[in-house]
C-alpha cells in the first residue's frame, strides 16, 4: 500500500474525502505542512514502559502476555495511552506491542507530544494497538487523531481505522462501516497555514470593527 501525499494546494479546512472502496488513504504530509519539520519527543523510545491499572492484572510468563483491567493508564515519556483493557506482549528481541480497547461510552485515549513546543499528538477510538518496535499507533473503530497546538485543534482526521507511524509523521486513514463520519467516509480538517493563517486570524477583527447598521425602513417589495 503506497502512501499518496496531499496535494500542496489542499491547505484549507474543511476538505471532505469519500470512502475509499479497498485502499486506504495515505495523508503524507500533513503535519509537515505546519512548517519546519519535527517528531515525536524524541527522547521518549529511551525511557521505561509504565503501565497502572486499577483492577490489577494477570501474567502468562510462558508467553511473556500480561494483561491488565480497569482504568489502565501506559505512559513512556510523553506517551500516555488510558484504556479499560490492556493486553502487553513483549517481543523475544524486547520490544512490546500493546492491544488496548475501552468501554460502552469511554473510548481509549492516546496522546504524545511532538518536539515543537507546545504541539501534541492525541487520538481517540474504541481500540487502540501500539507496537514499539515500528513505533506505531493503530485506531481502530471510530477513530479520531488530532494535532493540537496548546488547546486549540491545527488537524483532525476521523475514520474506521487510523495508522499514526510515529517516525516518517504518516497518518493512513480508512473508511469503513465504524468510520464516525457519514455513509462511513475519511475526513481531514486542515486549518489555513502561514500567511493564510494570518489573514484568517484578521479577517474576524476586521469584520467587527465595522458595526452593523441598523435600517428604520424595510426595502419596497418586488412583484411576483
Amino acid at each position: 500500500m503506497m502512501p499518496i501525499p496531499l496535494p500542496k494546494h489542499q491547505r484549507y479546512t474543511p476538505v471532505f474525502l469519500p470512502k475509499l472502496a479497498g485502499a486506504a488513504l495515505a495523508l503524507a504530509g500533513l503535519l509537515a505542512m505546519a512548517g519546519a519539520p519535527a517528531r515525536a519527543e524524541k527522547a521518549d523510545h529511551l525511557m521505561p514502559l509504565n503501565i497502572a491499572s486499577q483492577k490489577g492484572g494477570s501474567v502468562d510468563v510462558a508467553n511473556q502476555r500480561t494483561e491488565f483491567l480497569g482504568d489502565v493508564v501506559l505512559s513512556r515519556g510523553s506517551l500516555v495511552l488510558r484504556a479499560e483493557r490492556i493486553d502487553l506482549r513483549e517481543t523475544g528481541d524486547g520490544y512490546y506491542q500493546a492491544n488496548a480497547s475501552g468501554k460502552t461510552g469511554k473510548q481509549v485515549s492516546f496522546r504524545q507530544a511532538r518536539d515543537v513546543p507546545g504541539e501534541a499528538i492525541e487520538g481517540f477510538a474504541d481500540a487502540l494497538e501500539y507496537d514499539t518496535r515500528s513505533d506505531s499507533v493503530r485506531f481502530l473503530g471510530n477513530a479520531v487523531v488530532r494535532r493540537t497546538q496548546g488547546n486549540k485543534v491545527a488537524d483532525e482526521v476521523t475514520g474506521a481505522v487510523i495508522v499514526y507511524d510515529n517516525r516518517s509523521e504518516i497518518f493512513t486513514a480508512e473508511g469503513g462501516a465504524t468510520s464516525p463520519h457519514p455513509s462511513g467516509r475519511v475526513r481531514v480538517v486542515l486549518m489555513p497555514r502561514g500567511a493564510a493563517a494570518a489573514e484568517a486570524a484578521i479577517a474576524p477583527q476586521a469584520a467587527s470593527a465595522v458595526p452593523l447598521q441598523p435600517s428604520v425602513t424595510l426595502p419596497p417589495r418586488k412583484p411576483l
